[in-house]
């Protein structure tokens, strides 16, 4: 029985020292959990932290990035406009070697120049350097989105030789959009015509534009000629664009106008132009009808056109008369690709004296054509082709065969020249449509095959 009691003490020890150690490993299990819960704990909190600066690092990053691209914008459009301005300093740079060197020629004939015709000489002389070719401007009405493509096709071309062509807009009344849109450009000036005054028609029927856009074109024509004392104009409707050698034309052109007092104007355009009647872009002729699109004036001759100007005048049908002709003749027109060096060639052969006999050869030259389906005939011939029409209604049914324009004004058809058109149709080939009389205004012979 002692021994049973003892057995049980030592049992009951046991347990105690078991259940001590029991209580033991759970509060140091307890503690070791609120341990990692405080270490877990802080660990969250510092990724929280981090997290946070991420996005604040990343936010920031975003907008340095931001800036950094409206920078690089701000630096090419600064790099551009520079690069714009460099340009025109290049090309003021050899102007004004130019005019040094000019000068220095200058310099040697006033050591020469006594008194005088030599004196006088000499500034006509210095009148010459200074003076431009000829102002450009571009007659504006209402139309902003067209002027803005005439503006730019201008300024593409024009700003190598600016001081040549200083260019103006002139605007016909008040629209704001044309007004706005001239004056964002610093590269020209900007003119407006305000005309209040009553249109009274000369006959039933005629349109008012007619009107305005007669006394638009005096207005602006007696500013740049007696205000600004320009020596030439080139005149531009605002739904125009041009051709690389456009300037180089009109350079090696005035002289001709200046020297040839038969000459109205020089005009860029061609009224049969269209990329199946064209051919050659080094090919220039004489006319009869004035094309009024793109075309040189001099001050000589508008000093007599300015008093007798007609109170109205179409200049150009796709503008007033609303599309007339645009899309059978006006839209197709083809525009000269190539960069002619006009400055290079002798275009003496354009002179009064010399033109007649020039032109008249390449007619006879040509193998007439008779008799029905003549287009047909011409297309199956080699080399250029003459065709007789009798008059003006025999005229339109031949020019409606192949397509030209068939219109005639004041007894003139459009293009003609001593009452021949020329045309290229589809190939090399020329086609001349002759008046029974053109021949004899050629001084060839009437009774020539």
């Amino acid at each position: 029985m002692r021994q049973m009691t003892k057995f049980l003490c030592d049992v009951r020890f046991l347990l105690l020292v078991a259940a001590i150690a029991f209580i033991y490993l759970q509060l140091r299990l307890f503690a070791t959990q609120s341990e990692y819960a405080e270490r877990l704990a802080i660990a969250m909190e510092a990724e929280n932290q981090c997290t946070s600066q991420m996005r604040s690092l990343i936010d920031q990053i975003s907008m340095q990035q931001g800036r950094n691209i409206a920078l690089e914008v701000s630096l090419r459009k600064q790099k551009k406009r520079q690069d714009i301005e460099c340009g025109q300093l290049r090309t003021l740079v050899r102007e004004l070697e130019k005019h040094v060197k000019t000068g220095e020629q200058l310099c040697d004939i006033f050591t020469k120049a006594l008194s005088g015709d030599q004196g006088k000489g000499l500034q006509r002389l210095i009148d010459k350097v200074q003076e431009p070719v000829a102002a450009v401007v571009i007659m504006a009405c209402n139309r902003a989105d067209y002027l803005e493509r005439t503006i730019k096709s201008v300024l593409k071309y024009q700003s190598a030789v600016a001081s040549k062509y200083p260019l103006f807009v002139s605007q016909d009344g008040t629209d704001p959009s044309v007004r706005s849109k001239a004056l964002s450009y610093d590269q020209l000036t900007y003119m407006q015509h305000l005309d209040n005054e009553p249109v009274k028609t000369e006959r039933p029927g005629e349109l008012i534009a007619y009107y305005k856009i007669a006394r638009h074109y005096k207005w602006a024509l007696d500013k740049l000629f007696y205000k600004n004392n320009f020596s030439r104009v080139i005149i531009l409707e605002d739904d125009m664009e041009i051709a690389p050698d456009f300037f180089d034309y009109f350079e090696a052109m005035a002289a001709l106008l200046d020297s040839d007092k038969s000459i109205l104007a020089v005009s860029s355009w061609n009224d049969n132009g269209q990329k199946q009647f064209v051919h050659d872009p080094y090919t220039l002729y004489r006319s009869d009808f004035f094309p009024g699109l793109g075309w040189m004036l001099s001050k000589s001759i508008w000093d007599e056109l300015s008093p007798k100007w007609p109170k109205a005048y179409n200049f150009g049908e796709h503008g007033s008369s609303f599309g007339q002709f645009f899309k059978q003749y006006l839209e197709p027109i083809k525009l000269n690709d190539v960069r002619v060096d006009w400055k290079s060639i002798d275009l003496s052969f354009l002179r009064e004296d010399k033109y007649p006999r020039h032109f008249a050869d390449m007619v006879k030259n040509a193998k007439p054509v008779h008799g029905p389906n003549v287009v047909l005939k011409a297309y199956n011939i080699d080399g250029d082709v003459r065709i007789q029409y009798r008059d003006k209604a025999d005229f339109e049914r031949i020019a409606h065969q192949f397509g030209i324009f068939e219109e005639w004004k004041d007894g003139i058809p459009r293009t003609a020249y001593k009452g021949v058109v020329v045309f290229r149709y589809q190939t090399p080939r020329r086609i001349f449509l002759v008046a029974p009389d053109s021949l004899r205004q050629l001084g060839k012979d009437q009774k020539m095959a």
